[in-house]
């Protein structure tokens, strides 16, 4: 029998409201008084709305939503940078709302470090102090922290800029330093505030790229937010959507993309590429066919771009779907035509298929 995994980051009925009498209007928030009218009649504002996330050790959690939907917020709880009107904020099993000051200046210098959006380096110390300042601030000795540093530069790419300046820097590189600083805190948990959000788009997806290629190797519990849908789902392993302080929805990013709950979810996919975002696994049936009774194999995270690309357009073909070399599944053209229709038809494609 084994041990079930428990989350790293553990977050029940957070709330938080912003305002001279927060734990007086909570009151109301708890019996469903709107956003906007709390603010009307009381002058607070709702940030946070019974917030209840589990975030696996190991895992990448992006939290997305649109410009004042609370992301930024629930992040910087985490760190108790924003302390909530009411909630529990579990990390490691420990009730981060009971530290004291010098704990909770242990778990951010230790357990939590923090990849923010405008990069945060000193302008006055060069590269390599800035990625080496974790290990500062716990009084490292100064080889041994410049060390770590210079793995960690190596590791993103900057082997031979130890000794610029963060001006001598275009804005990617500044982020790789950014990151590389967050890699020497050897921390279990990264929380980043739209890390990539102020980079160009073809820089931002290098990044997008780098971090999944770190987090394969390294395994970090990633908190990652974001506006970008596009970024939420190619980073995620579970995606959390807010809409004014509240979830929406959150699941497996393939499956909220298949089965999304509220209209608002609807209305937030309806213009992505489905193609380039949906995998094999997703639209692919649990029946193993016989070799020689399909055109081919596929991985099981292909993207259907990909598929279709390979079955030439033509939609009488399937394919076998292979996860580590061992058969999955059978994912036929045909389904992956009616994944490509938008949810609402979609659905009604495959009730009336089934008649």
């Amino acid at each position: 029998m084994t041990d079930t995994v428990q989350p790293q980051i553990r977050i029940r009925g957070l709330y938080k409201i912003f305002g001279s009498r927060a734990e007086e209007m909570l009151q109301y928030v708890r019996k469903g008084m709107s956003k906007a009218e709390l603010l009307s009649k009381y002058g607070h504002v709702v940030g946070l709305r019974n917030i209840n996330i589990d975030m696996m050790p190991g895992k990448t959690t992006v939290i997305m939503g649109l410009s004042g939907s609370g992301k930024s917020t629930l992040i910087r709880h985490l760190n108790r940078l924003i302390d909530p009107t009411a909630g529990e904020i579990m990390v490691d099993g420990e009730d981060v709302m009971q530290k004291g000051p010098a704990a909770l200046r242990e778990m951010r210098q230790t357990r939590m470090s923090m990849v923010f959006q405008k990069f945060a380096l000193l302008p006055h110390r060069t590269v390599l102090d800035n990625a080496a300042m974790p290990l500062e601030v716990r009084d490292v000795d100064e080889k041994e922290r410049h060390d770590e540093a210079r793995k960690w530069l190596a590791r993103v790419g900057l082997d031979g800029f130890e000794d610029s300046y963060p001006h001598q820097l275009s804005g990617g590189m500044q982020q790789r330093v950014g990151i590389a600083r967050a890699l020497t805190s050897n921390s279990d948990i990264m929380l980043m505030d739209e890390a990539f959000s102020a980079l160009d788009p073809l820089i931002r997806t290098d990044m997008q790229n780098l971090l999944l290629e770190l987090q394969a190797e390294l395994h970090k519990t990633i908190v990652f937010i974001t506006h970008d849908l596009d970024e939420a789902l190619k980073l995620a392993d579970h995606l959390v959507i807010l809409k004014d302080g509240e979830i929406v929805q959150q699941g497996e990013p393939q499956r909220i993309l298949m089965h999304p709950e509220d209209p608002y979810i609807v209305d937030f996919i309806a213009d992505i590429n489905r193609a380039r975002v949906l995998r094999a696994r997703t639209v692919m049936t649990d029946a193993i066919p016989d070799a020689g009774t399909v055109a081919g194999d596929v991985d099981s995270e292909a993207t259907l771009e990909s598929v279709i690309s390979l079955a030439e357009g033509r939609t009488d073909k399937s394919f076998r779907v292979m996860q580590d070399d061992q058969p999955v599944g059978t994912l036929s053209m045909q389904d992956v035509v009616l994944a490509l229709v938008p949810t609402d038809a979609a659905s009604e494609e495959r009730q009336t298929a089934a008649q």
